[in-house]
């Protein structure tokens, strides 16, 4: 007999301190179609030991059809975090979003369609940039908040992944004890997830049909947001074992390049002044980890 069970996805979602942003989206996530083809539920982890995020959470789930449950990691750690959504989510597969972005109604439904076509471990969809109010114009110009797409089952290496849309296969995770290494805790540990699984032979593709809309708040306008931004990723960059010496040497290189364009850069327009200042922190965060100078201590959100 043909077994008429659905297939259930547990959607994933880490927070830190964004209780209005959770609510928005866990109202959006409340709009998914299914076309009665799969189940969904939502596990929800509060990185802030104050559960800023505990209301929201249980108010939602208490008056929606949809099971959602609520978990906090005291530890402030976005791998831990992770990690903990992971073990406590429910479904056949696993669905990624990020607490500041909102997907469309028929997000899930596409991401597991292309999933089972291409028979790969998991998908990646678009992050696309949300400026509730109009952005300094160099902003947009510089392009800091906009993310490559790619045709629909394109093959994702895991230079190119992250976890703020993603679906796969929860069997993918067998083994892989624990999912997110905690020495990635500021960052990186998305990037460190899909080396390890391109590593095993997981394969991964892109769905273009599937974007979510990542918010873009007035404060990660600023030039102070970037640059922080850009040391965190360097010094995350230092930590990839694999081509180390390569982006060390290309750093060294590149660094000292950028700091003597910049004057040049200043009359070509502030957008790309700013866009090259940003790379410039990019290799100067790799190079100052290296020598065991790490200028970044916590992540901005």
């Amino acid at each position: 007999m043909m077994s008429t069970q659905k297939e259930h996805i547990g959607i994933c979602v880490c927070t830190y301190k964004r209780p209005l942003r959770i609510r928005r989206l866990l109202e959006e996530l409340g709009r998914q179609k299914t076309e009665g083809r799969f189940d969904f539920s939502i596990a929800v982890v509060d990185n802030d030991c104050e559960e800023s995020a505990r209301n929201v959470v249980i108010s939602f789930g208490r008056t929606s059809q949809i099971e959602t449950s609520y978990w906090m990691e005291p530890t402030p750690n976005i791998a831990l975090a992770r990690n903990k959504v992971v073990s406590n989510a429910k479904g056949d597969y696993l669905a990624f979003i990020d607490d500041d972005e909102l997907p469309g109604e028929d997000w899930l439904k596409e991401m597991l369609e292309t999933c089972k076509r291409y028979d790969v471990t998991g998908v990646l969809g678009p992050v696309l940039p949300h400026f509730e109010t109009e952005p300094p114009v160099w902003l947009k110009k510089a392009g800091f908040y906009d993310r490559p797409r790619y045709q629909t089952g394109t093959a994702m290496q895991w230079q190119k992944s992250r976890t703020g849309n993603v679906l796969l296969r929860r069997t993918a995770l067998e083994g892989l004890a624990p999912a997110f290494n905690a020495e990635f805790g500021e960052g990186g540990e998305d990037l460190d997830f899909f080396r390890r699984m391109n590593a095993l032979g997981h394969r991964f593709i892109w769905c273009d049909e599937a974007p979510v809309y990542e918010t873009v708040p007035p404060h990660r306008w600023t030039r102070s947001f970037l640059v922080h931004r850009a040391l965190l990723r360097g010094q995350t960059t230092s930590k990839q074992a694999e081509n180390r010496l390569r982006n060390v040497t290309k750093s060294m290189i590149a660094a000292p390049t950028y700091a003597l364009a910049l004057p040049f850069l200043i009359m070509a327009g502030h957008h790309w002044f700013m866009r090259y200042a940003v790379r410039l922190f990019d290799h100067l965060g790799l190079l100052l980890a290296v020598f065991g100078v790490n200028p970044v201590r916590q992540r901005r959100h």
